[in-house]
């Protein structure tokens, strides 16, 4: 991943650096695996299949991972970082609370409507029961931690005087569960979900964020907008 320098082998403040042999080798192995649990399932997953398509032996595979359960895991956490990360940037920007939730909303509502994460999901759904450990690992790293990313900024907002509501915690439930919950029943229940263009995506947003406004959001700011 660190691109080899023309010139000078210094590294900008912001780079941080080449990715150790073994640290990619392990996200190499992340990937694949996440192809086949996708493919064939967990149960019809075995190491061996998920070595042979990684090109590495049985041996490496041990080496990073103890078990199945344990390469499953980190595939489930390695898939919540990621949408976590396209998440977080929308809480950095100084944006007005609208525009924030807007960013949010469709950013979240387009991973959650992913072919990779509705697979996953079932996944997770399917597994948690025999290893509840699975549940917990993507409930926490996913939507509890959006939850509470949320709640913090609403806090905060409140303090600038632009959130409301007394009870943040609450909130951030309601404006999340507005946002994914039907999309997200039907892709837990129907075999072809309907597909959701950008723009539906957009108009449910825009709607549940103008719901949200009218009943959090100050009202000289409701006025002005």
């Amino acid at each position: 991943m660190g691109a080899k320098s023309s010139g000078s082998t210094e590294l900008s403040h912001n780079d941080p650096g080449p990715v150790p042999r073994g640290a990619r080798r392990r996200e190499e192995i992340v990937a694949v695996a996440e192809a086949v649990f996708l493919a064939q399932g967990f149960a019809e997953t075995t190491m061996r299949d998920v070595a042979a398509r990684a090109g590495a032996s049985k041996e490496t595979l041990y080496r990073h991972f103890s078990s199945k359960e344990g390469l499953f895991a980190e595939v489930v956490s390695n898939r919540a970082r990621l949408l976590r990360g396209r998440l977080d940037a929308d809480f950095e920007r100084p944006n007005a609370m609208g525009e924030i939730l807007r960013d949010l909303g469709i950013n979240l509502l387009e991973a959650m409507t992913s072919p990779e994460v509705t697979s996953l999901l079932r996944l997770v759904v399917a597994e948690a029961p025999r290893d509840p450990a699975i549940g917990r690992i993507f409930y926490a790293l996913g939507p509890e931690r959006t939850r509470g990313r949320l709640t913090e900024y609403l806090e905060a907002a409140r303090a600038r005087g632009e959130f409301t509501g007394a009870n943040a915690e609450l909130a951030a439930s309601l404006f999340l569960g507005a946002v994914t919950s039907q999309c997200h029943t039907a892709r837990l229940v129907l075999q072809d979900p309907p597909p959701m263009g950008r723009a539906e995506i957009e108009e449910r947003v825009d709607e549940v964020v103008a719901m949200f406004t009218l009943r959090y959001g100050r009202a000289d700011a409701e006025r002005s907008s």
